[in-house]
């Protein structure tokens, strides 16, 4: 997505700053192009401003960022926003301040749906026929998901020497499939015990059950 517009100054520096501003981002993050060079006349006799077009490109990965920090300002939260690269067009946004927590809700919920929404956000196309690969965008808050994988493991761990002492199934509350494969992996590394997964929608539940 380009956003491009042409200003005019005494020279291509301001130009491009004040095409910037224009453009509501910072100078460093737009490319120009000289339209018309600047020429500084004779005691202002002649003199030609220069002409530039300033242009941003909103990526995905920009375009996910702009709606979180949108979403921030507007809910008045104290939280700072980073970006890192991953493998490919893989991107991983972190979340971190003193208020960001309100944005994980039970059991990562919301952090899940917010995710959902910048992806859908980041990989929008304003052209159906735009060519562009899609860029995968993971969202954590407050390092929340990496103690949450820590708690589901442990919790496949403690309900698997359950099913081996009493043999009997047990039956876990409902998970998003994240978190389920979580709890496949972990229960994987036991002897004794598999799991499968019951249940339709929000309702699926994985149950962990003695090996025959």
């Amino acid at each position: 997505m380009k956003h491009e517009v042409i200003v005019s100054a005494k020279t291509i520096d301001a130009a491009v700053s004040e095409g910037a501003a224009k453009l509501g981002v910072n100078a460093d993050e737009v490319t120009y192009e000289v339209i018309t060079e600047p020429k500084k006349g004779f005691f202002g006799i002649g003199e030609v401003k220069a002409e530039v077009k300033v242009v941003y490109e909103k990526t995905p990965d920009k375009l996910a960022v702009d709606f979180l920090k949108t979403l921030i300002s507007d809910m008045e939260l104290d939280a700072e926003i980073t970006m890192t690269s991953g493998k490919g067009n893989e991107k991983h946004i972190s979340i971190n301040g003193s208020e960001a927590g309100v944005l994980i809700g039970h059991h990562g919920d919301t952090l899940d749906a917010l995710q959902y929404l910048v992806n859908l956000v980041a990989n929008k196309k304003e052209d159906e026929n735009e060519d562009r690969n899609y860029t995968k965008i993971s969202l954590d808050i407050e390092n929340y998901r990496e103690k949450r994988q820590e708690t589901l493991e442990t919790l496949a761990r403690r309900m698997s020497e359950k099913v081996l002492k009493y043999k009997k199934s047990i039956t876990l509350e409902p998970m998003s499939p994240y978190e389920r494969r979580i709890i496949h992996s972990a229960v994987q590394n036991i002897p004794g015990v598999s799991t499968n997964s019951i249940g339709n929608d929000n309702n699926r539940r994985v149950v962990i059950f003695l090996e025959k």
